[in-house]
């Protein structure tokens, strides 16, 4: 039973998604908490801005626990993920699973967390000394079926 997703502009709490997971059956509860980095990609980071397609983006995270949730039976899971402006030392998503035994709460925390960066529409922008750039943008006119620039990837700014 999923217990918590959302996508908020105020800091988030650790302890509201211990409590969303928290049940009598959970004989261990996993977290993940990702906060904003000082540096990616050896480039120095000052600023996180995070966007996001919300109601899409909630939707999404439902469906990913759903799974989750027939994976790994008995699991409970919480989740949530700040949009806005970060700095360094910001915590930006967390995560809670809880399940009857830690190996699963660990499993299904992982499962988690990647695939809501794989799947969930949320887009980050970095900003350092050499100004923002978007990470992991690609524009889509650039894919091996459109153009001379087949397979391009316009990566930071």
């Amino acid at each position: 039973m999923t217990a918590l997703f959302s996508v908020r502009n105020d800091p988030l709490s650790v302890d509201e998604c211990v409590r969303a997971v928290s049940h009598p059956a959970a004989g261990g509860i996993d977290l993940f908490v990702g906060t904003v980095r000082a540096e990616n990609d050896g480039r120095a980071v000052t600023v996180l801005e995070y966007e996001a397609y919300v109601s899409m983006a909630e939707k999404e995270m439902g469906r990913i626990a759903e799974g989750i949730e027939a994976e790994v039976p008995g699991v409970r899971l919480a989740v949530l993920h700040r949009v806005g402006r970060l700095v360094v030392g910001d915590v930006a998503v967390v995560c809670a699973a809880s399940a009857p035994h830690r190996g699963e709460a660990f499993h299904a925390c992982r499962l988690l967390i990647d695939r809501i960066k794989e799947r969930v529409p949320i887009w980050k922008r970095e900003h350092g000394p050499d100004g923002p750039y978007w990470v992991g943008w690609q524009d889509a006119r650039c894919t091996p079926d459109h153009g001379d620039h087949a397979g391009h990837a316009h990566h930071r700014r």
